[in-house]
């Protein structure tokens, strides 16, 4: 069989084994229904969908490849998969959330995402091959960046071994896109068995997205709702407390100035014999205004406005992303330089990052302590960017 034909049955194994929309449902295991429970609501399931075949594919006859180097025994289970992948296929690869499964699908009701699930299986002999060709190009690292909210497990460890046996993968490498249902169990809406290519992978996952973007939009229209109210009900309140605190500075300001004036009037007095009668306190003139018309509003002094904030005029958007899953965003001016970027991240406290530097995932490229000079709009970052956090050895 010459190199040709056998790509095409290889191609043809591929379509085959994700050919259609797939969708099932799946039911969670207990350990993950104790997280689950707590972040998605409860609903009714929908009327399950037809099944999923999936194409057995046997592996080539090729040595088993080298077992990745042993991990630290302190890496949380959470990172366990996160740190024993860069060991084996390096750094460039999609952000996969280091955290716990039901913590990913609240992150992706709130963005309004599907969940990309990738379980790994180290010793089987097609893993290697798409790890490196298919998962971390740049085309699929892009791609799953930009569309998805992605999480990967070891299938024989933590949350792995329960996620395999609730989607009971056919072969691998094994991808899946699944959405909440319920309390106990996640929609599959998509399943890739087997090795694919790059372009193979994104035309699927595409035309998972074409399909469901109509409901999926219309299942999270109340939850996107309910959270721009209360980003609008928190932003009223910082509004009100700074308006608080600037009645209280001018408050004691004018109080302190009514010492100093009455302080003057009754050492002039002393000199000239005359006896001064003190004149009530600004504090208690505004009491006693108060208490005679009731109706009446005591606005604050507008003669000391504080001026605007320097991050008010920020033109220029931030995204950090931890290798724990946490995210941050903070505005910057174009000016800026890379250094107050690194400010900005130490200050937030985030605890085991250590030594670490800023990358940016495609095109790929690192912001070490040789960039800190260098300004944001020099650095690309204008008008928005996504970092993300890479720890130093």
């Amino acid at each position: 069989m010459s190199s040709s034909s056998a790509r095409e049955v290889a191609a043809e194994r591929s379509r085959n084994s994700c050919s259609g929309f797939a969708r099932t449902v799946a039911r969670l295991p207990a350990s993950i229904v104790q997280g689950l429970s707590r972040s998605i609501p409860r609903r009714a399931p929908r009327s399950r969908p037809r099944g999923v075949h999936v194409h057995q594919q046997q592996p080539p006859q090729a040595p088993p490849l080298a077992p990745p180097s042993p991990t630290p025994p302190f890496v949380p289970e959470e990172l366990y998969f996160f740190s024993a992948f860069e060991q084996q296929y390096g750094s460039h690869h999609p952000f996969f959330y280091g955290c716990r499964f039901s913590e990913v699908l609240g992150i992706a009701r709130r963005e309004g995402k599907h969940v990309f699930v990738y379980l790994h299986e180290p010793d089987h002999p097609y893993t290697g091959p798409f790890c490196r060709s298919t998962l971390c190009s740049d085309v699929v690292v892009e791609f799953l960046d930009a569309n998805f909210v992605s999480w990967a497990a070891v299938t024989g460890r933590g949350e792995g071994s329960g996620m395999a046996a609730s989607l009971q993968p056919g072969s691998f490498p094994f991808c899946a896109v699944v959405a909440p249902v319920s309390s106990e169990s996640i929609t599959v809406l998509q399943r890739v068995e087997g090795p694919v290519t790059p372009s193979e992978l994104v035309e699927i996952l595409q035309r998972t997205i074409d399909e469901q973007s109509v409901a999926f939009r219309a299942l999270t229209a109340n939850e996107q709702a309910a959270a721009f109210r209360a980003s609008r009900a928190e932003e009223e309140e910082r509004r009100r407390s700074a308006l608080r605190v600037r009645q209280e500075q001018d408050a004691a300001y004018l109080e302190s100035l009514w010492k100093d004036q009455e302080k003057q009037r009754s050492t002039k007095g002393l000199h000239e014999g005359i006896v001064v009668k003190p004149k009530a306190s600004p504090k208690y003139q505004c009491q006693a205004a108060t208490e005679t018309d009731k109706t009446t509003q005591i606005r604050a002094p507008t003669h000391k406005e504080t001026a605007p904030s320097h991050r008010n005029e920020a033109n220029t958007k931030i995204m950090i992303r931890f290798p724990n899953g946490q995210r941050s965003q903070q505005g910057f001016l174009h000016t800026d330089t890379i250094r107050e970027i690194y400010t900005y991240v130490n200050s937030l406290g985030i605890p085991g990052i250590g030594q670490y530097q800023l990358v940016r995932s495609y095109p790929r490229k690192t912001y070490g302590h040789q960039q800190l000079a260098m300004t944001l709009r020099d650095a690309g970052f204008h008008p928005s960017v996504t970092l993300y956090i890479e720890k130093l050895q």
